[in-house]
């Protein structure tokens, strides 16, 4: 995402209409006691707008994208809120999936690290739609699994033909090649197979069967176990390695002949040997990562509701966010999920720092009234503590804070060409940055006595402007102001108003020239009007 120029005038190469918008920290709501867009962040506003807003700070540094977006079943209402099914959230029924999705699908692959995934939350109706637009807008070669999880462990009894007992959850990867998921940790069950019952020395173990299915010529032969028991594969099965591999093992004490040694042969696999953790499969019980009913409890006993009080009809388990982080984060990791909801991914954030020492940081979206008083309250109570959880790191607090945001005016020209439309000096240089390099901007790095803005890969950036409208009226690149300007030796990359150089001394200078991305001498003139 690059911009173009053209002579003196400033062109947007991007493939959205949609303005950038401020993003107004409100410090009431959070707990942070200096907002910052580094910090953990609720955003309240249109997520569309919100993620484009959101894009000068985050732009290629999201390791992990986790939405839950509503699954146009007509069952999204929830008591907490009349007003759930606001303007807002009625633009997404009926299309969840729809083509209309490309901006925002878009936008959160741009927002991606190439080495990170996106998993979306789904169910039966829309699991087909989402595919299509997924492997339009990541491309199918980039298709990572589709997990399936078992929301419910009892089936319905009144399902009119077959009990909905499971969800999917689709995940792709923004470069494959560049991406490999975490191996889980190993169950204690699965540990527990682990045993040494006959003291070997290289510890616990557990044996595989040394036959299979697979035609193998060398595999019907017949093996003497220590007791002097005679072995041979069954039927239509063999040995899967040939007699002196064997034998091989055999001798290197690999071989289980069962604990009187007349059993048919298994190997031995010890604990020290396998990987330390297993791959992720797409199978996801609710013993593993929860289930709905056990998600609306939780819910409940965070923000003590009313137990008869009906609450989000798809609210989404902590362990089964928690899964996704482990399979896709690092320990430092930045985490984001525009439909924010009850805010269950920031929960699982904070929960599986305080297990493994990590810091990793959530960014939530969410657009409907109940953000401070639900989403935002959630975290907060999580964060300092919940009496009376089962979970007793739930129960002492998970620790963190998080900074509170509100989408605020948009940044387009028509805004910026009212009285009060001017942005402020920080605000105009973030938007120029980012939109003329692509890459992060940074406020503490502005000098404004010296007109720098930051550094890109391939600029120094300088914006000459000035909310004072005499001043304003004034400004232009000069020869006098291009010598006084910070000289790294780079190219420099300069907006102001207007010019008074030619291309030579431009040239002579390093200077690319861009006007400001609006009339300013219309706007002058209607403000002093």
């Amino acid at each position: 995402m690059r911009l173009q120029f053209k002579g003196q005038v400033f062109v947007e190469n991007h493939h959205l209409a949609v303005p950038f918008h401020e993003l107004k920290p409100v410090r009431s709501k959070g707990t942070s006691p200096k907002a910052s867009l580094h910090d953990n962040l609720i955003v309240e506003g249109n997520n569309l707008a919100a993620l484009k807003a959101l894009l000068p700070t985050y732009h290629g540094k999201v390791k992990c994208v986790y939405i839950d977006p509503p699954y146009n079943t007509g069952n999204e209402g929830w008591a907490y809120s009349d007003r759930v099914n606001s303007p807002m959230m009625q633009d997404w029924f009926g299309k969840v999936v729809d083509r209309d999705d490309l901006p925002r699908l878009k936008l959160l692959r741009e927002l991606l690290a190439d080495d990170g995934t996106i998993f979306v939350s789904i169910d039966d109706n829309e699991v087909h739609r989402l595919r299509f637009l997924m492997d339009e807008v990541f491309g199918e070669e980039n298709f990572v699994a589709t997990a399936i999880w078992q929301k419910v462990f009892s089936p319905k009894n009144s399902a009119k033909y077959f009990s909905e007992d499971h969800d999917y959850v689709v995940a792709y990867a923004r470069n494959l090649d560049a991406w490999s998921p975490n191996l889980l940790k190993r169950s204690e069950r699965a540990t527990s197979r682990y045993k040494n019952p006959d003291d070997d020395p290289r510890g616990k173990w557990s044996s595989s069967d040394l036959t299979a299915r697979n035609y193998y010529s060398q595999g019907t032969y017949e093996v003497i176990s220590p007791s002097g028991k005679s072995f041979r594969p069954s039927v239509g099965n063999y040995f899967r390695v040939s007699k002196e591999k064997l034998e091989e093992l055999d001798k290197d004490g690999r071989i289980w002949w069962g604990p009187d040694g007349d059993s048919m042969p298994r190997l031995k696999r010890y604990l020290t040997e396998v990987r330390r953790g297993v791959v992720p499969q797409t199978m996801w019980f609710h013993t593993d990562v929860g289930n709905t009913q056990g998600a609306k409890r939780e819910l409940v006993s965070i923000l003590d509701f009313d137990r008869s009080e009906d609450v989000f009809n798809t609210v989404k388990p902590t362990a089964l966010v928690k899964r996704i982080l482990q399979i896709a984060t690092d320990e430092d990791s930045i985490v984001l999920d525009s439909f924010a909801g009850s805010g269950t991914t920031a929960q699982a954030v904070l929960a599986l720092n305080k297990e493994d020492g990590g810091n990793r940081r959530f960014v939530l979206v969410e657009c409907e009234d109940y953000v401070d008083t639900l989403t935002a309250e959630r975290v907060r109570r999580v964060v300092k503590g919940v009496p009376g959880a089962k979970d007793e790191s739930l129960a002492a607090g998970l620790g963190g804070t998080f900074s509170y945001f509100k989408l605020g005016r948009p940044m387009r020209r028509e805004s910026m060409l009212k009285k009060s439309g001017l942005p402020a000096y920080e605000r105009l240089a973030g938007y120029i940055f980012f939109t003329a390099t692509g890459e992060e901007f940074e406020p503490e790095r502005v000098n404004r006595d010296a007109w720098f803005i930051g550094t890109s890969t391939l600029w120094d950036v300088f914006l000459i402007y000035d909310t004072d409208i005499d001043a304003l009226k004034n400004l232009a690149l000069t020869l006098d102001i291009a010598q006084n300007l910070p000289d790294s030796g780079r190219k420099r990359l300069v907006f102001a108003p207007t010019k008074y150089m030619d291309a030579e001394l431009l040239h002579q200078h390093r200077i690319l020239f861009s006007q400001l991305p609006f009339e300013i001498y219309e706007t002058v003139d209607r403000l002093e009007k």
